[in-house]
């Protein structure tokens, strides 16, 4: 099934598994990939959230701490739906997702949220990403697990793009 929007859908993906539902909603939707790459890569001791001085475990603690993005969007202006994709960190988005919603401007645009994890939900994702994009049109918000099938994630795709 091929929408006929114009669909973006934004990842950060540390370990592959936003990734992959992020490709799943690509070949769902046919709207196009932007990976959301640090400008300084996280390692694997930066992702020890076990670690309280870990990078991660830093960042998270500051709400107002953003990750630099090295990539970038070259015109969002085309798009007028986004899927927006992340590991749940602390029971929220990573701070690297404020940053991307900062950069640009969704005015108008419908965000839905997906993120992944093996067992936290999505909590507070979305209020706590709502003031980095304060014009958007917020829409659903859903958490998968690695294990997700294609079928659950066209389920709620279909639910995101009939409302």
């Amino acid at each position: 099934m091929v929408y006929m929007s114009n669909i973006l859908i934004a990842y950060f993906s540390t370990k592959g598994i936003t990734k992959g539902v992020a490709e799943k909603i690509a070949d769902i939707t046919g709207g196009d990939l932007f990976e959301l790459v640090p400008k300084i890569k996280y390692s694997k001791a930066d992702l020890n959230w076990i670690n309280k001085e870990s990078r991660s475990s830093l960042e998270m603690k500051d709400p107002s701490s953003r990750v630099e993005i090295a990539t970038k969007l070259d015109d969002i202006d085309s798009y007028d739906t986004v899927f927006i994709g992340f590991p749940i960190w602390w029971y929220v988005a990573p701070h690297i997702i404020n940053t991307f919603l900062e950069e640009y401007d969704f005015k108008g645009k419908k965000i839905h949220l997906f993120a992944t994890s093996g067992s936290s939900g999505i909590g507070n994702s979305q209020e706590e990403l709502k003031p980095s994009a304060p014009d958007a049109v917020w829409g659903k918000a859903e958490r998968f697990s690695a294990l997700a099938s294609k079928r659950n994630i066209e389920n709620w795709v279909k639910q995101c793009l009939e409302v």
